[in-house]
């Protein structure tokens, strides 16, 4: 399963989603706004994607994922608009039969997705600046 949404990320209904019972590995990866970075004090960030091709890209990882690790079940889900401190961005949930497979495809889809996919983000800093944050360059797509 594969999605961009505006809407709260529950990890648990995620953690229940990616559960198998041929599965002995689950893992599940959550990236989250912090409250700070390198200019300053955060108080939230407003993530902006191109949802099209996000949602092509992250099909790509899903399938690459499949064709290099045994894995019951990918999800990878990304979240748009104002996060506060502290609220889920991202989330990416693998599992397979055996620990290695999940932590390798889990690390796999994490690293893609910052590296490939166009999503852009501006930080809202507690000093009342905002400014888009320079990201990965899209590689290959």
């Amino acid at each position: 399963m594969i999605s961009i949404t505006k809407d709260v990320i529950d990890q648990l209904k995620v953690l229940d989603q990616i559960k198998d019972d041929s599965s002995g590995a689950l893992v599940l990866f959550t990236g989250s706004v912090r409250n700070h970075s390198s200019k300053g004090k955060v108080e939230g960030i407003f993530y902006e994607a191109y949802e099209e091709m996000v949602e092509e890209i992250l099909k790509k990882i899903e399938k690459e994922i499949s064709e290099n690790w045994s894995v019951k079940k990918f999800i990878a889900i990304l979240r748009t608009g104002y996060l506060n401190v502290g609220e889920i961005s991202v989330i990416v949930g693998v599992s397979s039969e055996h620990r290695k497979d999940a932590f390798e495809a889990c690390n796999y889809g994490i690293d893609n997705i910052k590296k490939r996919c166009p999503i852009w983000k501006k930080e809202k800093m507690q000093s009342g600046n905002s400014e888009w944050v320079e990201g990965v360059m899209i590689s290959g797509e």
